[in-house]
């Protein structure tokens, strides 16, 4: 996992339109990048949609939102679509951006472990540097603490 002070690091993937998405598109912006499980499950709805709804505020601040997951393109845009989402989905399908991130790696659920991704956020700022870590992150409270860490 990388720590405040790093030097973010740079990818390049697939949004959920197609489209090539880099770090680097969003040099002299803060970027508020978040890692998420699963599409439309109910803890990554919850993440999204609070980020979702302060996105505003966040634009604001200087500061972009882009969420990442393994999950494909095609899941990101009903995903997107069915809630309103106004922000960047990259498909890390590979996940080797959560693995450049340390944002994947083993968890467990029911006694059984197994790879996954862990929900984690890293605000990076205008200078491509790691600013703020959650290293663990609880959905329902998560918008408002970004909002927070923006605002300093």
């Amino acid at each position: 996992m990388l720590k405040v002070g790093d030097k973010a690091k740079d990818f390049r993937v697939k949004n959920q339109e197609g489209n090539d998405i880099s770090l680097k598109d969003f040099s002299g912006k803060k970027v508020v990048l978040y890692f998420y499980p699963k599409d439309d499950t109910p803890g990554c709805t919850t993440e999204a949609c609070g980020l979702r709804d302060v996105y505003d505020e966040i634009l604001k601040l200087g500061a972009v939102v882009l969420g990442v997951s393994p999950d494909n393109e095609k899941s990101h845009v009903k995903f997107r679509e069915k809630f309103e989402l106004p922000f960047h989905l990259l498909a890390d399908t590979e996940h080797e951006i959560a693995e450049s991130y340390g944002a994947w790696g083993e968890k467990k659920l029911y006694g059984k472990s197994f790879m996954g991704i862990k929900r984690i956020t890293y605000i990076i700022d205008e200078k491509g540097v790691v600013s703020k870590v959650w290293p663990k992150v609880t959905p329902k409270t998560h918008a408002d603490e970004v909002l927070d860490a923006l605002k300093v």
